[in-house]
C-alpha cells in the first residue's frame, strides 16, 4: 500500500534529523579531536622548555661546580708548589700558617704581617707604615681589608694593628729555647711577590741590632724588600721572631726580632690602648 503525503514527510523528517545530528556529532568530534592535539602539542611545546630549562640549570650548577673545584684545586695547587719548595719538616706546616700571613700595604710602601690573635690583630714592622697615611691588609685568599693602626714601639720597629674578621692566629714560641743550627721557615712578600717562603736554618741567637739591643735571630733563609714583618717559623708551626732587616749587599745574612722580645712590645702597646695584655 503506497505511504500516504503525511507518512512521507514525517519519514523525511526524521532522516533529516539524523543527518543533521550526525553531521552535528561528526563536528563536535572533530573539535574535540582538534581540541585535544592542540593541548598535547602544548603540553609537549611546555615539556620541551621545562627540559630546557633544566637542563640549563643543570649546566649552571655544573660550571659552579667546577669553579669551585678549579678555585680549591688552584688553591692547593699553589701550597702544593710552596711545600715542594722547602723539605719534609714543614709539609704540615705551610698551609696552616700561610693563611695567617698578611701582604701590609700602604700609598708609599709594602711589607708583610701575621695574625696573632683569632679576632684579627696582627703584626708587623713600623718602618713599613712610615710616612703612609692609609694601611690595608691583603689576606690568603685576596680580601683587601682596612687595617687601623692601635701602636707602635719604634725601639724595637714593631707595630700592632687590627683587621676586622675571625681567624687562625700564629702561635709565638719561647725564644729562650731557639736553637741554633734548627731549621726555619720565612714567610713574606718578596719585591711584591706574595706569600713565597723561603727555607733555612737559625746561624745564631742574641745577635745587636741596630738599635744595640741582643734580641735578635740570625737566618740563612733568604730574606728580601717585601719580608721585613714576616713571621720566621720553626718546625712546631710556631713563630721564633719576624723578620726585620738583612746586611747590605750580603747573602743568607737575614736578621727576625726574637718572639719573646715581640710578645713583650705587643703587650706593652696594648696595655697602653686597653690598659689588658693581649697575648
Amino acid at each position: 500500500m503506497p505511504l500516504e503525503r503525511h507518512h512521507k514527510i514525517m519519514i523525511g523528517s526524521f532522516s533529516t534529523l539524523i543527518i543533521v545530528f550526525m553531521i552535528i556529532s561528526s563536528v563536535l568530534i572533530y573539535s574535540s579531536f582538534l581540541k585535544i592535539t592542540l593541548l598535547e602539542n602544548q603540553l609537549s611545546k611546555n615539556q620541551l622548555e621545562m627540559q630546557s630549562k633544566i637542563n640549563d640549570l643543570t649546566s649552571t650548577l655544573m660550571q659552579t661546580k667546577e669553579n669551585v673545584i678549579n678555585l680549591d684545586q688552584s688553591l692547593t695547587t699553589k701550597i702544593n708548589q710552596l711545600k715542594a719548595t722547602t723539605s719534609a719538616d714543614f709539609s704540615g706546616v705551610i698551609e696552616k700558617a700561610i693563611k695567617s700571613v698578611v701582604t701590609v700595604k700602604t700609598d708609599v710602601s709594602q711589607g708583610t704581617g701575621f695574625i696573632i690573635t683569632d679576632d684579627g690583630f696582627f703584626v708587623t714592622n713600623a718602618h713599613i707604615l712610615a710616612g703612609g697615611r692609609k694601611v690595608i691588609a691583603v689576606t690568603s685568599d685576596q680580601q683587601i681589608l682596612d687595617a687601623d693602626l692601635i701602636g707602635y714601639n719604634e725601639d724595637l720597629d714593631i707595630a700592632l694593628l687590627k683587621i676586622s674578621g675571625d681567624y687562625n692566629a700564629l702561635k709565638l714560641a719561647n725564644s729562650k729555647k731557639v736553637q741554633i743550627g734548627e731549621k726555619v721557615i720565612a714567610i713574606g712578600n718578596p719585591l711584591g711577590l706574595q706569600f713565597s717562603v723561603s727555607e733555612g736554618i737559625v746561624s745564631a741567637v742574641n745577635r745587636v741590632g741596630p738599635n744595640d739591643i741582643e734580641a735578635y735571630i740570625q737566618t740563612d733563609a733568604a730574606l728580601n724588600p717585601g719580608n721585613s714583618g714576616g713571621p720566621l717559623i720553626n718546625k712546631e708551626g710556631e713563630v721564633i721572631g719576624i723578620n726585620n732587616f738583612k746586611v747590605g749587599g750580603s747573602e743568607s745574612l737575614g736578621f727576625a726580632l726574637e718572639s719573646n722580645y715581640i710578645k713583650d712590645a705587643v703587650n706593652e702597646i696594648s696595655n697602653q690602648a686597653y690598659n689588658k695584655d693581649l697575648i
